[in-house]
């Protein structure tokens, strides 16, 4: 089953009207969310990023998405069991050419079953093809996918279980589907979104449970000599935390005290 601008359909039965502008020129973002428990997990975090990324598109969310209790409601429609992997999709609607004839998007939810992975990264390399670049709309989802498409492709051509993107400074920025931080000193460490990194709401919160807690962390422009002078490195999303072994001949402390104090604290939020 999915969620078509509010109306419950079977898979089989969906099917884009033209013209369509998410297709014709991705005028439009995605939200990857968590239903468990009865909700979705980093809710204000995911919300705050859809907000955001609608006003940097000049897009009117719908009502059914614009709240906390009315985006959890319309959602719950699809989350019939106890863990689930929701897609959300929004897009411009109307026709036109670069120029759009108006606010209003459409949207399309989609269920699949949620698959939680922290296992460790046993290789990992330096993007070579691609990097992150700031714009208005680098912090979200969708408008910039075509970079990840392509890191994704070099990580496979590699044989590498994970790809670091850089920018176009040389500074640390992500991983293909994941925010990197990293453990030096007792410090959390993660790349700043001027980065052109996507505001991860993993990140978000990790941010969050550091400074409830006491710990040090810092944002910044870090160059990939920190990264590698590090104790351990690990990355983070929604399906979960998982830590890089190595990259090249440089080898990270996979069992790190803090970071299992920090998995710790999360799960206690």
């Amino acid at each position: 089953m999915l969620l078509y601008n509010g109306q419950l359909l079977l898979d089989e039965d969906f099917a884009l009207t033209l013209p369509n502008r998410g297709l014709f020129f991705n005028d439009g973002f995605f939200e990857t969310l968590v239903w468990a428990d009865g909700g979705i997990r980093y809710l204000p975090y995911h919300l705050a990023r859809m907000q955001r990324a609608a006003a940097a598109l000049d897009l009117t969310l719908p009502s059914e998405l614009a709240m906390a209790e009315s985006l959890t409601h319309t959602l719950s429609r699809l989350a019939t069991g106890s863990v689930h992997r929701l897609r959300l999709q929004m897009w411009r609607s109307g026709g036109g050419l670069y120029a759009p004839e108006t606010t209003e998007c459409s949207w399309l939810a989609t269920v699949r079953p949620f698959q939680p992975n922290d296992a460790p990264l046993a290789t990992a390399g330096f993007a070579e093809t691609v990097q992150t670049r700031l714009s208005l709309v680098s912090f979200c989802k969708g408008p910039e996918s075509l970079t990840y498409v392509l890191a994704a492709r070099e990580r496979t051509q590699r044989s590498l279980n994970e790809l670091i993107l850089l920018d176009t400074a040389g500074h640390v920025a992500e991983t293909v589907s994941a925010a990197i931080f990293w453990i030096s000193d007792n410090c959390l460490f993660t790349p700043t979104l001027t980065t052109g990194c996507v505001a991860g709401v993993r990140r978000a919160h990790l941010l969050q449970v550091a400074e409830k807690h006491g710990l040090e962390y810092r944002e910044g422009l870090f160059q990939p000599a920190a990264l590698l002078r590090a104790e351990t490195v690990f990355t983070a999303n929604v399906a979960g935390i998982r830590v890089l072994s190595s990259i090249g001949e440089v080898q990270w402390d996979t069992v790190s005290p803090l970071l299992v104090s920090i998995r710790g604290w999360e799960a206690g939020q």
